[in-house]
């Protein structure tokens, strides 16, 4: 029993510099996540710390002051039309798999119904580069006609900075997260905990599915709120356990080695994580370096991405993750930005861009790789946290000639 809520997604940065930027942000926040001297906040994709491994130790709830890599530092974003009250009225909500409160009011309002109850608790959430403080509610959200919770846990904006263009955020990480966020709480059951306990889903997991984006701002994707849809899959989806290297096992952390063509290992066997919010497929620096060599490829001084020649692009060799024993592959043109979104990008129309980028660090940092966005665009991916797991199957995309 699942159901699944339709997004877009849109690319905040005008330019590949930006986003670059973006992405190397946040695996800096990741490599820095584990802090000796205080409160950690893990919150990339939703693990929020609830896996030890690798020595990493027990984590605590969020803090004001703690390092976070959150929705507010992504090069793409995903919103969608929630429905809130009885009868309910529509928010535009920032989905969001690194936190886990779910609030609104940074510019429509909140419109109280008969299905309003204010707790009169405050709520405070810190984000990366933004941060929201307001009163909680308990009221009827409509994710979709199947898809309706009741008395969740929801802030009331009395001050959001950093969301120009929202009204808030639908928070689906995992409920570590709301720790420390709400006064006289210690713990506020998230959206996907609520859906689970009400039985209105299965089992406590998430699958994504994303078309490749040809426009910007476009509805290409799926949230899969309680199993797999089998519908957006071409073959069986293969689970691994979240790694045991840190800092990697605190989020939705996996073990792979990369192979460039049919023989060129790039990237040993090692750690890193699956990131929605991390546009390009960052790699370690030897690895990055290894993949330019392979390639051919230059930097592109306007954009800073690699860039390749058509006649480089016909010997392009595809990319094979292995994971855990399934080999993915990444074909050619996967590996290239959408040429019709060259000049979202502040590239050259007809110019060729590759999505892989150098993640700013070495390898054997606990973080050698980042599968972002350019590479889950090829594949489903499932996001267990009742079993502490990763998902991955093929789609009808995988081989597309989309770009």
């Amino acid at each position: 029993m699942s159901t699944s809520l339709p997004f877009i997604s849109r690319v905040v940065g005008n330019h590949a510099r930006d986003i670059l930027a973006l992405d190397r942000s946040r695996a800096q926040k990741v490599l820095a996540g584990i802090n000796p001297h205080g409160p950690t906040r893990f919150a990339a994709l939703g693990r929020g710390g609830r896996h030890g491994g690798g020595g990493g130790g027990t984590t605590k709830p969020p803090a004001s002051d703690s390092t976070g890599v959150d929705v507010t530092d992504a090069g793409v974003t995903y919103t969608t039309s929630v429905g809130v009250g009885s009868p309910p009225f529509q928010y535009t909500l920032l989905i969001d798999t690194g936190s886990s409160n779910t609030w609104l009011g940074a510019q429509k309002k909140y419109v109280k119904t008969s299905t309003s109850h204010s707790t009169g608790n405050r709520v405070n959430v810190s984000y990366g580069s933004g941060q929201f403080s307001g009163t909680e509610y308990t009221d009827t959200v409509t994710l979709a006609p199947a898809l309706v919770i009741e008395g969740q846990s929801i802030g009331v904006s009395s001050s959001a900075q950093g969301f120009d263009d929202v009204d808030g955020i639908i928070g689906i990480g995992p409920v570590d997260l709301t720790s420390g966020t709400v006064s006289n709480t210690d713990q506020v059951p998230t959206v996907v905990d609520n859906l689970f306990a009400q039985g209105t889903i299965s089992q406590a997991s998430i699958g994504i599915f994303y078309q490749p984006t040809t426009s910007d701002n476009q509805v290409n994707g799926e949230l899969n709120f309680g199993g797999v849809d089998d519908s957006k899959i071409t073959g069986d989806v293969n689970f691994v356990p979240i790694t045991s290297t840190s800092p990697a096992s605190h989020y939705w952390g996996i073990d792979q080695s990369i192979s460039y063509g049919d023989s060129e290992v790039i990237l040993n066997t090692t750690a890193g994580i699956v990131d929605t919010g991390t546009t390009l497929l960052l790699l370690a620096t030897d690895a990055f370096q290894a993949y330019q060599r392979a390639t051919g490829a230059k930097e592109d001084r306007e954009t800073g991405l690699l860039t390749i020649t058509e006649q480089q692009f016909d010997r392009l060799q595809s990319l094979f993750f292995n994971i855990g024993g399934v080999t993915y592959e990444l074909t050619a043109n996967a590996q290239i930005w959408p040429r019709s979104l060259n000049s979202t990008i502040g590239g050259e129309e007809g110019k060729i861009y590759l999505i892989t980028a150098d993640l700013g660090s070495p390898s054997g940092q606990g973080l050698d790789f980042i599968d972002g966005f350019g590479f889950l665009q090829r594949f489903y991916s499932v996001y267990d946290t009742g079993n502490s797991q990763v998902g991955l199957a093929t789609t009808p995309f995988t081989d597309a000639e989309t770009n």
